[in-house]
């Protein structure tokens, strides 16, 4: 697998949102209820929705997320290898100040982190954009 760090266009050509979310001054994750691994809140972005609205939704769909700030960090691509067209996507950074239960979805429970663990759902994707908003001092 292949990711490539850009930064973001102005437009909403992106099928991805990825969020990363941070309560209490700790990473936020979510474990899907069909998986042992966490993952960040995110997924497609559905029609009509702009990229930021896809962001909000998700992070609420898989977080419980009542009140929060978020701003875009980046864009992404990811594919298996050059001549896959793979996916792109934005990056997201949250800062949770409430969060209710979380809904009714294919999420199963969130949980906060010091740091990335190493049982990330997507390992190839996760890392190398977590150590980019690091980076970035954000």
């Amino acid at each position: 697998m292949q990711c490539k760090i850009f930064d973001m266009d102005k437009t909403d050509d992106y099928k991805y949102v990825v969020i990363f979310s941070r309560y209490q001054g700790k990473l936020l994750l979510s474990r899907h209820k069909d998986r042992s691994t966490w993952e960040t809140q995110g997924g497609h972005v559905e029609p009509g929705e702009t990229i930021e609205q896809a962001a909000r939704r998700e992070l609420w769909e898989e977080s419980g997320a009542k009140e929060f700030t978020i701003q875009p960090v980046c864009g992404y691509w990811a594919a298996h290898d050059e001549q896959d067209p793979g996916a792109n996507g934005a990056i997201y950074l949250a800062d949770i100040t409430e969060l209710g239960p979380l809904p009714e979805s294919e999420m199963a429970e969130t949980r906060l982190f010091d740091a990335l663990p190493e049982n990330t759902t997507y390992p190839w994707i996760t890392g190398p954009l977590w150590q980019h908003v690091q980076e970035l001092g954000l």
